[in-house]
């Protein structure tokens, strides 16, 4: 994570460390995603990051405060102004739509530190990215920092179809020669065996979209012998909806519940108590919460946990995972 600067004055609270902003400009790319930028409420410059990195948006909608992850799309370098892209999930638990319905130029939120657990590798004698739909969000900033650098890449971009291909236009216009993309109503496909027996060596390939896609891509770098460190991927989890379930915070001493559609991490944040997060997707694994007792059955989520760690019970994500039983016990 970026540390802040000395004179940050950013408010302690639970979680990633945030900044006071505006939005300061709202940008409708398609009939799904808008753009949002933001700028500080103090004037002050915003952190450095590198590309790949998210921030976590907190919103207060009514009642309820939500705190989502997207990935920062303005350029590295420009630290007057973050911008995020996010689509619109009529299905999803409310951020997206918060932010598509309600949210206006003027309106005060707060944003992490941006946080990067989808780097570039710079050993990397080329950079190799294929996208999926809104899966373009990390490239735009990692192509940024590269364009700069005079790095070797090229992006394979898959969308539904030429309305809702975020971006397209300028990365085809600035990058002709480094971008494909390929629409899905139109037959086209990503000749992905091709692709990669085509790379030359030192080559690093970065995956981001749908999960079918990541397993799709991962496998077949996989099957191809492609090694393991030179394979990345990101794909947060959105807290899936779920039975409710009673829990006790054995260091705070108190009693909850946790309703059918918010997080254990999310009932934990509405006592007040403690709980650290970097992505609130179960990748991070600053989230990670040690089980001190148990009687039911564990809704494991996340990519962080060992299958090992997930089977003895002894620990869970409370960003993404649930739980099914009469007794769970938190060291919270």
């Amino acid at each position: 994570m970026n540390v802040p600067p000395p004179n940050s004055t950013a408010p302690k609270s639970t979680g990633a460390k945030k900044i006071a902003v505006t939005v300061s400009a709202i940008v409708r790319l398609n009939s799904l995603v808008t753009r949002f930028e933001f700028k500080r409420c103090d004037g002050e410059l915003f952190p450095t990051f590198s590309g790949g990195a998210h921030t976590v948006v907190e919103m207060q909608d009514g009642d309820i405060k939500r705190r989502n992850p997207y990935s920062l799309v303005s350029d590295p370098a420009e630290r007057e102004m973050f911008a995020i892209s996010v689509r619109r999930d009529d299905e999803g638990r409310g951020g997206s739509l918060y932010l598509h319905e309600k949210a206006q130029v003027g309106d005060q939120m707060r944003i992490s530190f941006p946080v990067n657990l989808f780097s570039l590798d710079l050993r990397a004698r080329k950079h190799l990215f294929i996208a999926g739909g809104i899966g373009i969000t990390p490239f735009i900033a990692q192509i940024k920092q590269l364009d700069r650098t005079h790095g070797n890449w090229e992006l394979h971009y898959a969308c539904r179809n030429v309305e809702l291909g975020s971006y397209v236009d300028e990365l085809t216009t600035k990058y002709a020669h480094c971008v494909k993309v390929y629409y899905d109503e139109n037959g086209q496909a990503i000749d992905l065996k091709r692709l990669l027996d085509g790379q030359p060596i030192g080559t690093h390939l970065y995956v981001c979209g749908p999960k079918g896609m990541i397993n799709w891509v991962c496998k077949a770098a996989t099957d191809a012998g492609w090694p393991d460190a030179h394979v990345h991927n990101e794909e947060f989890l959105a807290p899936k909806p779920g039975r409710p379930f009673a829990v006790r915070l054995a260091k705070s001493g108190l009693n909850l519940e946790v309703g059918e559609h918010e997080s254990l991490l999310e009932a934990i944040e509405r006592l007040g108590v403690e709980a650290p997060y970097l992505c609130r997707g179960g990748a991070c694994g600053q989230c990670e919460t040690n089980v001190v007792e148990s009687e039911g059955t564990f809704v494991h989520r996340d990519h962080w946990l060992e299958d090992d760690e997930k089977a003895c019970g002894t620990k869970i994500m409370p960003c993404v995972s649930r739980f099914e039983g009469k007794t769970l016990v938190l060291d919270r």
